[in-house]
């Protein structure tokens, strides 16, 4: 029996390889907002959270607090730890395992002082511009601090020492230094005993930079030990349980672990309800993440709950007017629209983007507010809206244009997605003029090899193909190929894009069938390793090799990919429509 794609080949045909525009977004899995810019629009962690003394730095990493313990002088901007001190020379015996000394009150806050001391110079350098400055003070005391490990002090003082310059090189955006400093501190704090003074707060810190260097192991690691050091002095209920809890939520969250992140999001929200009470604003960072999970697992109607219990916290502590109340309102617009309720959400977000103009609570070029404002402009194109949404994205762009300058980079996203927004509407010529400008100015900005490049390069070529103009579009198409293996590999998931497009382009040109076979072939394997042998675009793929080598004659070939595909159908039914 012939398989249902073959029943209408041209049909199938023209479905099957036509290209798809790069980077779709599904309308259920919109999420606003990742949790450091959750931070930064609407949550604020009262100070009793932590035991100890809250120094608020607003760096690349979010809020840090800076702290430590020993015995130290700041003398020209470097620290330096007295050898003779009886505080360091407990550290040495912390490299043999012995139990260390009892640090006293006085050397705790001594070193603190100079290690705040030390991390403000820094924040006002960068606040400042400085860069150049920032770096040199933090290299310097790198090499003082250092001196002091090579001569055997590894102690909680230099892990401390250690974590306010890594902290520091985080803010500058040198994620390389991070890394090693990282590398140093791990080796002390695997030799100290979780009693040492402050450790908890060395391994929170560590635990928010492996985070954000991508290695989410390593940060569990830390986020463990450290919810073992606090279980074990405040507790299985103490609010100073809260951040790693938060920690290990959201790295479950990323690797995945979607169960876990929820268990540990659900943990903390139940501290909080019996430390704070159920309406205290605290809520609202755990609240904000277990909807977001809720919404990547097509569980809408509990996302939603999440998100008014916000809402319903922002409104009885600040009034309905204030821009919390309106970020709050846009969050639980998501849920709405992954319920299916799409004017409902449409409402409401217009209404809390409202209120975050009127009540001025955050400036016109904020990202989060321009990120708030295009997904409205998306989510009024999948309702049919296009004028409005287009209304909203010029809108975007203009303000990039006036606060950023014409050719500045973060306009190609507008550009990009006002030529989407013409495509959608069969108007290929002005998303053709929009898509050359947007690669006009990522050229002059990165170059022209650069990965960035082949983004508004792969729309216009897929823009192209529309046009009915294949050979310029396939050139393009090609070049993005180029570009991605150089800088990606041969086998990512960009390469394999690009691929996907360049044979849908080559497929209408009529070229070698046996050539477009090798070629999904590859696009098959990509796919296949890294999102899996079911996902939908891996079928996608099958489909596309199928019908190629039913037009080729090879149904020995073909047989076993269709009962592949029959299998999926009876598997999944309507979720993966073969």
């Amino acid at each position: 029996m012939r398989n249902e794609l073959l029943a209408a080949p041209v049909d199938m045909a023209t479905a099957l390889f036509s290209p798809s525009r790069p980077f779709s977004r599904k309308v259920q899995k919109w999420i606003y907002m990742h949790s450091g810019n959750c931070q930064k629009v609407i949550i604020h962690f009262a100070s009793p959270l932590k035991r100890t003394k809250l120094y608020k730095v607003l760096l690349q990493t979010g809020p840090v607090h800076c702290f430590s313990t020993g015995s130290s002088k700041l003398q020209n901007n470097k620290l330096s730890f007295d050898k003779s001190d009886p505080i360091c020379s407990q550290s040495r015996s912390h490299t043999s395992h012995d139990h260390p000394i009892t640090l006293t009150k006085d050397h705790m806050n001594d070193l603190e002082d100079q290690l705040q001391e030390l991390f403000n110079e820094v924040k006002s350098l960068l606040v400042e511009g400085n860069k150049a400055s920032a770096i040199d003070l933090l290299q310097a005391n790198f090499m003082a601090v250092k001196d002091q490990i090579d001569a055997g002090l590894r102690g909680i003082e230099q892990a401390a020492t250690l974590d306010v310059i890594a902290l520091g090189f985080m803010g500058v955006g040198d994620f390389k230094s991070v890394d090693s400093l990282l590398e140093m501190m791990q080796e002390i704090v695997s030799c100290l005993h979780n009693d040492d003074p402050l450790l908890d707060s060395v391994l929170m810190h560590m635990g928010s930079m492996y985070t954000t260097l991508g290695k989410l192991e390593n940060a569990l690691l830390v986020y463990r030990r450290g919810l073992e050091i606090l279980e074990n002095i405040f507790g299985n209920t103490s609010p100073f349980l809260i951040t790693p809890l938060m920690g290990m939520a959201k790295v479950f969250g990323l690797t995945g672990r979607a169960t876990k992140a929820k268990e540990m999001y659900l943990r903390a929200i139940s501290i909080l309800e019996t430390n704070r009470g159920v309406q205290c604003e605290d809520l609202v960072i755990p609240l904000f993440g277990l909807g977001n999970l809720f919404i990547e697992e097509d569980q809408a109607a509990e996302a939603e709950s999440s998100f008014k219990r916000i809402l319903s916290i922002y409104e009885k502590l600040y009034g309905e007017n204030d821009g919390r109340v309106g970020t709050a309102m846009c969050s639980l617009a998501h849920a709405l629209c992954a319920k299916g309720a799409v004017n409902e959400a449409i409402s409401l977000y217009r209404k809390g983007l409202q209120i975050i103009k009127d009540s001025k609570f955050m400036a016109i070029d904020d990202v989060v507010l321009e990120k708030m404002r295009t997904d409205l402009a998306e989510l009024l194109h999948v309702a049919g809206r296009e004028q409005e949404g287009r209304k909203l994205l010029e809108e975007c762009l203009l303000i990039s244009e006036m606060y950023k300058g014409n050719e500045h980079p973060s306009s190609v996203t507008h550009l990009l997605n006002l030529a989407s927004s013409y495509s959608r509407s069969k108007d290929y010529i002005e998303a053709e003029r929009l898509l050359r400008t947007s690669l006009q100015i990522m050229s002059k900005t990165t170059g022209p090899d650069d990965h960035s490049v082949t983004v508004p390069m792969l729309h216009l070529a897929v823009t192209l193909y529309d046009l009915h103009r294949d050979e310029e579009a396939e050139s393009l198409a090609m070049e993005v190929v180029r570009i991605r293996e150089k800088a990606s590999g041969e086998q990512s998931l960009a390469v394999g894009e690009a691929l996907d497009c360049l044979v849908s382009i080559q497929n209408r040109l009529g070229r070698d069938d046996d050539k477009l076979l090798t070629l999904l072939k590859r696009i098959l394997g990509i796919q296949e390793r890294m999102l899996g042998s079911e996902s939908e675009e891996t079928v996608t793929t099958l489909k596309k090799i199928v019908f190629l080598l039913d037009k080729m004659g090879r149904k020995d070939e073909k047989m076993p990919l269709q009962r592949r595909l029959s299998m999926l159908r009876t598997k999944y039914k309507q979720k993966v429509p073969i």
